[in-house]
């Protein structure tokens, strides 16, 4: 049975909400003011908070930023009157899943709760990967929330039971070894090697024995033999990142592998059995490489059995902030230093990179802040970075995202365009820029802060 906290101070509707909810099934806790409320969060585990946002004591954004502080996953509901639906939207900015107006539609209440909930066990079952990981291959964690993450590690978890092969796509430094171990890590292998092979890190006239091991007297230097990657992989996952790089007769030997479950060693007489599992990864567009005859045709479809593409950062922006905390908390941890956190001001310019090298771009630069960082507060200068181009970033949407993301970032650049013409000719008075571009000066505040604009 789920668990639902209601902070309400009126009485007759705390009570109205606790029976409409517990006949939904939910068990409900009451919490009477913001204090309160804000110690049943942190006492009670609670899979999801309705609050209201004027409370006695605390109000309803302490009790959401307590929330998030004490678990960012439990999704907190923010009821509010019509006359404070700007305060309702800030909330929203500050994490919170939805908010409701008074007087209240129950049935669009409980609607938004089933959803929040809905959502709140995919993500749960995110962490079940980044557990399964953490615990048994020591590796980094997957973190991500947002639909396509949720999506992919759904699919994760419906494939690694079999013994298909799979091909994940994605840009450099997006973590598709991690996906690869996810894949092993959930599957009846787990138990067994995960051997992780890097195609392109290996000189190519290595790569066949590294591969594929050797026998004695195979080429001048073969004292003995020794067993390829492959080979030691047996019952196993044996993950080839970059297999776009392979040559074509490693091609060749490799679909071998795939279709009859057998490898030749260099200078062997007959082939060897092995029982592995392939899971393949490439930055590379491998239909263009097959249409250009780089890439064998069938060696392609044998591995794309089971195709994921991981997304790249820059699509993935939402997830920034737990990937920031993330990383602080791990670089933290080895450096042994605590305390210190990125301002919300230094998180703007991280959420409006552009992020090329994606997830491990963002690694690197987190730990280089923490290292330049002498106080507790990670502000935008501890980054150096250089400052995004937006109309870069557009190139990058338009050819993967929707027309929606296409049409956000082009509003971007408009506005960004517009805003920076506005101050100069005004030489940087805010106030008169605002006057010229007939918005308030709040507004246009906002936004230099929100598009990382300085002068």
């Amino acid at each position: 049975m789920e668990k639902l906290l209601v902070v309400e101070d009126k009485e007759s509707m705390a009570q109205m909400l606790k029976e409409t909810l517990e006949l939904q099934g939910y068990e409900v806790i009451i919490a009477s003011d913001g204090a309160e409320g804000i110690k049943r969060v942190r006492d009670s585990r609670v899979d999801a908070v309705i609050t209201d946002l004027r409370l006695p004591k605390k109000n309803g954004l302490d009790v959401l930023k307590a929330s998030k502080a004490e678990n960012p996953l439990t999704p907190v509901i923010v009821m509010t009157a019509y006359g404070s639906v700007d305060t309702a939207v800030k909330a929203m900015k500050m994490g919170a899943y939805d908010f409701v107006t008074k007087p209240l539609d129950t049935d669009y209440l409980l609607l938004l709760i089933e959803r929040s909930l809905t959502n709140h066990r995919l993500v749960k079952e995110n962490m079940l990967l980044r557990d399964e990981q953490s615990q048994r291959s020591g590796s980094h964690p997957i973190v991500g929330n947002c639909p396509e993450m949720l999506k992919l590690a759904q699919d994760i978890k419906k494939v690694a039971s079999a013994k298909t092969t799979v091909l994940l796509l994605g840009e450099s430094g997006t973590g598709k070894e991690l996906f690869a171990r996810a894949v092993h890590e959930l599957s009846p292998r787990k138990e067994l090697p995960f051997v992780p092979i890097n195609c392109a890190a290996i000189p190519g006239e290595l790569l066949e024995s590294e591969l594929f091991g050797y026998e004695k007297g195979a080429f001048t230097g073969a004292a003995d033999r020794k067993l390829g990657k492959l080979e030691l992989g047996d019952d196993g996952t044996v993950f080839l990142d970059e297999i776009g790089e392979l040559d074509k007769s490693l091609q060749s030997k490799m679909l071998r592998v795939l279709q009859e479950g057998e490898i030749d060693r260099v200078g062997g007489t007959r082939p060897v059995k092995v029982n592995i599992r392939i899971v393949a990864a490439s930055n590379r567009d491998l239909e263009s490489a097959v249409s250009e005859h780089l890439f064998r045709e069938d060696l392609f479809y044998r591995l794309s059995v089971f195709p994921l593409t991981v997304p790249p950062l820059r699509n993935r922006k939402d997830d920034i902030p737990a990937l920031v905390e993330h990383f602080v908390s791990k670089f933290s941890s080895e450096m042994n230093i605590s305390g210190k956190h990125v301002t919300d001001d230094a998180m703007v310019v991280l959420k409006n990179y552009s992020w090329k090298g994606n997830v491990r771009e963002l690694e690197n630069v987190i730990e280089r802040a923490l290292i330049l960082c002498d106080g507790d507060r990670i502000e935008r200068k501890h980054f150096n970075l250089a400052p995004s181009d937006p109309e870069e970033s557009l190139r990058g949407i338009a050819s993967e995202g929707t027309l929606e993301e296409v049409a956000k970032a082009a509003l971007r650049i408009a506005e960004s365009r517009r805003i920076i013409k506005a101050l100069d000719e005004t030489n940087w008075n805010r106030t008169k820029a605002a006057e010229i571009l007939k918005v308030s000066y709040k507004t246009l505040l906002t936004k230099i802060k929100d598009y990382g604009l300085d002068n």
